[in-house]
């Protein structure tokens, strides 16, 4: 056990960390070592992995170089440049490790990086998919197309989109982390919440809606996959008499089909039947549930009153599902066909990536 009055200064630990970078072992075992006798401060794992590096490399010097002569400020040019040599290595670097491993204070430190360095911590975002440039520049290309087309037809382009996707509903799905924001004082225990059991029944349902609304809410019977044939069965006996019955003056003005690139929708029975029907399909670029109202508008909206709630049947979810459809057409809550033009905006502005908000 180590002795609480036994201490390293930097310079000793880094000389430890010389020899034994010369025996071969590496940062994490050199840490576990100085850990076991200076728990208390042992220098920083990415200070230790990177004297290893520079060991590694054929330094020899242990000890850090000062300037001779007058004293300098903190946040000088020379720690600003070291700052920012130290960042090149690692971005995660933290304020305490950096202001150790300079010598500095932690709020010289963070001067150097908000104020010298204009920088900040940003934490990374979620996206569907690691775009390449010729998915991006596909992506951009096909919003250009649809916003030429908005310009010269307007509304009445967005008026005839029918927005067509599948999704998975849970019988149970716990309730988002602001959903379940409570208010308590200051020593008040936290709540707690239980991460959902994976074997959680679930059914699959196709749904289709344009600029009034939903048209479809179509559950797909337990056990079967939404393969070509169904699809297309899907199109034929379902969509197009819901079409007929609700949006008459659609079926007469072209329907323009936008759905996504899975490999039932564009199966060539199901083109056949559209080209049939004299139905157009809309271009969508891969990878893109940022430009399909059903994911970024419809699906949220309709499953975020449903979490919370375990449903003991899928009839019974069922049930919900569609008192929650009843309520978005009737509260004019699905607006996704409307936001589309703004949305081939932001892809063209953030040149084919995808954008903030999605």
């Amino acid at each position: 056990m180590a002795d609480c009055a036994f201490t390293l200064t930097r310079e000793e630990q880094i000389a430890y960390i010389k020899i034994e970078s010369r025996r071969g072992k590496g940062a994490p075992e050199i840490l576990n070592a100085l850990e076991e006798v200076v728990p208390t401060s042992v220098l920083a794992y990415s200070t230790i992995r990177r004297w290893v590096r520079e060991f590694n490399n054929g330094r020899s010097d242990v000890s850090k170089k000062h300037l001779c002569g007058r004293p300098v400020s903190a946040t000088d040019g020379e720690n600003v440049e070291k700052v920012a040599k130290l960042l090149n290595d690692d971005r995660r670097y933290t304020c305490t490790e950096i202001a150790h491993e300079l010598d500095i204070s932690h709020g010289s430190a963070h001067s150097i990086l908000t104020e010298r360095l204009k920088m900040r911590k940003v934490a990374a975002r979620w996206v569907p998919h690691m775009l390449s440039d010729s998915e991006k520049h596909h992506r951009v290309k096909i919003a250009r197309s649809l916003l030429h087309r908005y310009g010269e037809e307007g509304d009445e382009m967005l008026q005839r989109i029918v927005a067509i996707d599948e999704t998975w509903i849970r019988s149970f799905e716990p309730e988002l982390k602001r959903q379940s924001s409570e208010w308590h004082t200051k020593d008040s225990p936290r709540p707690l919440k239980f991460r959902r059991s994976q074997n959680c029944p679930k059914m699959l349902m196709i749904f289709a809606y344009d600029f009034r609304g939903v048209l479809t809410a179509h559950r797909v019977p337990t056990g079967r996959t939404v393969n070509k044939e169904y699809y297309e069965k899907y199109l034929r006996t379902v969509l197009r008499p819901a079409l007929r019955r609700k949006r008459s003056e659609l079926i007469n003005c072209t329907p323009l089909i936008l759905h996504d690139n899975a490999s039932p929708h564009k199966s060539n029975v199901v083109k056949e039947l559209l080209e049939g029907y004299g139905w157009e399909v809309l271009d969508h670029p891969p990878y893109s549930p940022d430009l399909s109202p059903p994911d970024f508008d419809l699906f949220p909206k309709l499953k975020e009153p449903l979490r919370g709630v375990r449903y003991d049947s899928l009839d019974e979810l069922e049930c919900a599902v569609n008192a929650e459809v009843r309520r978005i057409n009737f509260s004019c809550l699905a607006t996704g066909i409307e936001a589309l033009p703004s949305r081939w905006n932001s892809v063209i502005r953030s040149r084919g990536d995808y954008f903030e908000g999605l």
